[in-house]
């Protein structure tokens, strides 16, 4: 992966920042503030309201996202997931996302995957792997209503045998050390996972560098306060004598 992508997306991203000004804890964002943040087209746009409008829908059957944060979806699931854009490299061959759940980050990624953005997103293959039937239908309803360029994998992680992956992604899937394992089995050589995790992060790391030897940087969430999104890179397990 070129390493000039990077330092341009995260300059990319220190704009991004600075378009939010204060606003990031200010309740809600609407539609219109995450496509002016983000730059997102208007079909984008359609393809993320439509993806809502199911997802509304399917929580009334089945418990996909907590109720509570759809009073804020915009910020709580959209930006959320959006923001790892602007530190992923503008081009890579794949990424998988883990545990994919509702759809966050990866199906939002998808969407926004060859849309023509500014930061010039574009990625081969997106894979969303998650093991709940129910939550994999939901998945492939929404990427056939948006069209988004993603495959759908109804598995346990830890029997996914599809090509390991550029990027990694994954938000509220496990403990970091249960996820880096998993990660481990999908992730390339040179490749980067990017972990969306609370303020017990700290902890979770402590533990996690007793097995592991990695290279860590944390970015601060843009769409919650007490938010860290976890890049992580050259991921080695030790070997304990």
């Amino acid at each position: 992966m070129d390493m000039q992508g990077w330092r341009t997306n995260n300059q990319s991203r220190e704009k991004l920042l600075a378009r939010l000004g204060k606003s990031v804890n200010q309740d809600p964002l609407s539609a219109a503030d995450f496509q002016r943040l983000m730059g997102a087209s208007q079909s984008v746009m359609v393809n993320l309201k439509t993806y809502l409008d199911s997802l509304r829908c399917w929580q009334e059957k089945i418990n996909l996202v907590g109720s509570s944060t759809l009073r804020d979806p915009w910020r709580r699931h959209f930006l959320d997931s959006a923001q790892l854009l602007h530190l992923m490299p503008g081009r890579f061959c794949s990424l998988i996302d883990l545990g994919s759940g509702a759809g966050f980050p990866g199906m939002v990624l998808g969407i926004m995957n060859h849309s023509g953005r500014g930061c010039e997103f574009e990625c081969g293959v997106v894979s969303l792997i998650d093991s709940d039937q129910r939550k994999s239908i939901f998945l492939r309803e929404v990427s056939r209503l948006t069209k988004a360029h993603v495959s759908v994998h109804s598995a346990r992680i830890e029997s996914f045998t599809g090509p390991k992956a550029d990027i990694v992604t994954a938000r509220a899937c496990a403990p970091l050390e249960r996820l880096l394992p998993l990660a481990n089995r999908v992730l390339s050589p040179r490749g980067r996972c990017f972990f969306l995790k609370g303020d017990g992060v700290q902890a979770e790391l402590t533990v996690a560098l007793k097995d592991w030897k990695m290279d860590v940087i944390c970015h601060n969430s843009i769409s919650d306060k007490r938010g860290i999104i976890l890049e992580v890179s050259n991921l080695v397990r030790h070997i304990h004598s």
